[in-house]
């Protein structure tokens, strides 16, 4: 749920205005409207924050992997950690492009050999003046009456040196020092680096404490940004001008922020947020629904303030297509227990389970459920499962069971094929995707029409449901082969007939919004088209797992060891057999283990995109555009 918020102002006089922002900061509820501010002070804790989170990314890439690496710092209390780390980073970067330049250098000269450049220019003080030229082969064939010195050849060149210019050629151009002194230095800049690399090792221990001052400093910075963005309140007496702050509250907790204005001497003004303007979205929900907000975390997505709050709806769903994503109960399986145990590992430090392990451990609870129930386990085929997991098996999900046996109440709405297809656990599975997609997609219909009403527009929303109805029923004729029901084709053309009637009845004269709503006739048939293809989508669910499931059989199959055990390794050594075993084991646990990386793989590709894209993008209409509640508060230490 969205919890409502209230835009609150609040005004004070100037005087007391860093003793008022700390009681407001004390407060914890208001979220501060955003604004470009500017001051000398921030400026200088803005630079500051920077270098700081800098050298913390510096020292955590040369953390010892081992604590017995960690050294003592060598530093003075007075030194400046932030700076010195970034200091000596500025002074490696030196010497690695120093190493960069050298070795470009010695590429470029190594051709002639080891000489100094200053025997060059000796040789000028004695009237001999030499020019070093790199000429190519067939351009020293061309030369005719020129003296050269050929200093070498290889395939391409001839390496010569010449008292006169060679017209047309460029003359080589002499290194500051020799090959030597190149790699010397080279050596030596390695070795500035090493010693760099030594300290900022021995230093690394003191993340935690720059961690703390950036917390301590974005916390200053917070403040010194709400004080910097206080409005002057206009026609006020000089001698005590008066300010004010704007900001957010939830509705719920306006009673507390005007008890503390009562105690603090404060002027309040709350309002509604007016249409315009965008507040910041805070989302309280159960236990049980606050399950899927790690996966938002993860997705960076916040729904704007007057956008939906879809939880539990996304949770359902989610589950279910992860669930048949995975297909595979055994997956499931090692999913519940890891989490479970990752969980618990963290919350004996801590004290609390994470969120994301408690919706790990629902995951794998529902893929072991759907997979129990069409039989998949490691993909073994059905007739090898031991008794009581065959027991848990839906027949319809499994094996061949004939068409017939369709639920009765079901088979009264929809006419099931005659010819019977060639799986029919298939077939019943596409018609559960199908089934799943109308039913999520209704729901979104039925959330718009809630929302529009008592406004005519809701109606259109209800004549796009109903056509939905019916390109259900039109999917389920062309996938399926059920019997088109003669009441789809008139939902169709009712429901896009009742959408264009009121899609724009919003105020005025009603033909003239008919006539402008059928002046958009082809973006609103491309739309049916595509909620056409939406419901089509969702078929992914069971090629997605029909897809992990081929795979798991094909790596079982590699393993070969159902026949490998069923022969009992006659003519093999014990050797053999083991080998055998081992290699089919280890082939066991690499197939399974990619299939389950691929699976959480598509959960993101396709089980994210149904809720994000075709339900929330395409039915509910929403961007996500909203951002997340953070009132001015005191930040916690965190236990380092």
């Amino acid at each position: 749920m969205i919890v409502p918020m209230k835009k609150v102002t609040l005004v004070g006089l100037d005087k007391f205005q860093e003793e008022n922002l700390t009681k407001l900061r004390e407060l914890g509820l208001i979220h501060l409207k955003k604004k470009d501010v500017q001051s000398d002070v921030l400026s200088r804790h803005l630079e500051r924050r920077a270098a700081l989170e800098s050298a913390a990314g510096i020292l955590r890439s040369f953390t010892p992997k081992k604590r017995r690496e960690f050294l003592p710092p060598v530093l003075d209390d007075s030194v400046d950690i932030g700076s010195h780390v970034l200091d000596l980073s500025t002074k490696r970067k030196i010497a690695q492009e120093q190493i960069y330049a050298d070795t470009r250098e010695i590429s470029r000269i190594e051709k002639w050999g080891d000489f100094d450049p200053a025997g060059f220019e000796s040789l000028v003080e004695y009237g001999i003046g030499l020019s070093l030229y790199e000429i190519p082969k067939k351009a020293y064939a061309d030369l005719k009456d020129q003296r050269v010195i050929v200093f070498g050849r290889d395939k391409l060149n001839v390496y010569c040196a010449s008292e006169s210019p060679l017209e047309g050629l460029t003359p080589f151009q002499l290194p500051d020092q020799s090959l030597t002194d190149f790699r010397g230095d080279i050596s030596r800049q390695r070795k500035v680096i090493e010693d760099i690399e030594k300290q900022l090792s021995t230093l690394s221990f003191q993340i935690s404490t720059i961690d703390q001052e950036i917390q301590e400093l974005s916390g200053v910075i917070e403040f010194e940004t709400a004080k910097a963005g206080m409005d002057q309140v206009e026609d006020c007496p000089a001698a005590m001008p008066v300010s004010c702050i704007t900001g957010f509250v939830p509705a719920p907790e306006l009673g507390r922020v005007k008890r503390a204005a009562a105690d603090n001497g404060w002027a309040l003004y709350a309002v509604d947020p007016a249409d315009g303007e965008t507040p910041p979205t805070l989302i309280k929900n159960n236990p049980v629904v606050r399950l899927i907000q790690p996966l938002f975390s993860f997705l960076g997505t916040v729904p704007g303030y007057r956008e939906y709050d879809i939880s539990p709806s996304y949770l359902l769903f989610f589950s279910i297509f992860v669930a048949m994503i995975f297909g595979d109960a055994a997956y499931g399986c090692i999913i519940f227990i890891v989490s479970i145990i990752a969980g618990l590992s963290v919350k004996r430090k801590t004290g609390r389970m994470p969120e994301a392990a408690k919706l790990f451990t629902w995951l794998g609870f529902c893929i072991i459920v759907w997979g129990g129930i069409n039989g998949t386990w490691f993909s073994i085929p059905y007739e090898s499962l031991p008794p009581f997991l065959q027991a848990l098996v839906i027949p319809q999900f499994n094996s061949g069971v004939a068409l017939e046996a369709f639920p009765g109440i079901l088979k009264k709405l929809f006419k099931i094929p005659a010819e019977q297809p060639n799986n029919t656990a298939y077939w019943n599975i596409q018609f559960l995707c199908f089934s799943i997609a109308i039913i999520q997609l209704v729901y979104a219909h039925l959330k718009n029409i809630k929302k529009l009403l008592p406004s005519l527009v809701a109606l259109a929303q209800l004549g796009w449901l109903v056509m939905m109805i019916g390109l259900y029923f039109l999917v389920l004729s062309m996938l399926l082969k059920v019997a088109l029901p003669d009441f789809a084709v008139y939902f169709i053309g009712i429901g896009l007939g009742v959408y264009f009637i009121f899609a724009e009845q919003t105020g005025g004269n009603p033909f003239a919004n008919v006539l402008r709503s059928f002046s958009n006739f082809l973006p609103t048939f491309l739309n049916a088209v595509g909620s056409f293809a939406d419901i089509i989508s969702y078929i992914r669910l069971f090629a997605v797992g029909l897809a992990g499931s081929a795979i798991a059989q094909s790596f079982n199959s590699m393993s070969a060891i159902g026949g490998l055990l069923s022969s009992g390794g006659a003519g093999a050594s014990i050797l053999e057999i083991v080998l055998k075993f081992a290699a089919a084991i280890l082939i066991l646990i690499f197939g399974h283990g990619l299939n389950l990386m691929m699976n959480a793989l598509s959960v993101i590709v396709h089980g994210v995109r149904l809720n994000l894209l075709e339900y929330a993008g395409n039915h509910l209409s929403m961007e996500w555009s909203g951002y997340s509640y953070k009132p001015f508060a005191v930040k916690q230490k965190k236990n380092t």
